[in-house]
């Protein structure tokens, strides 16, 4: 919870602020190799092409493309998505509650 006061003491909103990250889960492993293979541009990208894109780890994409690990933070999930050319909710869907308990 952070207390937000004003110069005066006065309390002007309480916030709750979430520390941790949100995970995003793959929906479709296949999917993401179909827009490999053409992606936003119209080009072909491999595991390693994706990689240097999304600037995540080759091992990361890996893991997701075997399905070994389907859910990843969501700054990687827009960084794997804008890399293929695609909207995040096309490859990935939140996990979790959308609001504090």
């Amino acid at each position: 919870m952070l207390i937000l006061f004003n110069t005066m003491n006065t309390l002007i909103n309480e916030v709750t602020v979430c520390t941790e990250t949100p995970l995003y889960k793959l929906i479709n492993r296949d999917l993401l190799r179909q827009l490999m293979q053409r992606t936003g541009t119209g080009t072909r990208i491999n595991s390693r092409g994706l990689a240097e894109a999304s600037g995540l780890s080759l091992g990361t994409i890996s893991i997701l493309l075997t399905g070994i690990r389907t859910e990843i933070p969501c700054e990687n999930a827009h960084a794997l998505a804008d890399a293929v050319g695609v909207d995040v909710l096309v490859l990935f869907v939140p996990t979790g509650r959308s609001v504090p308990a």
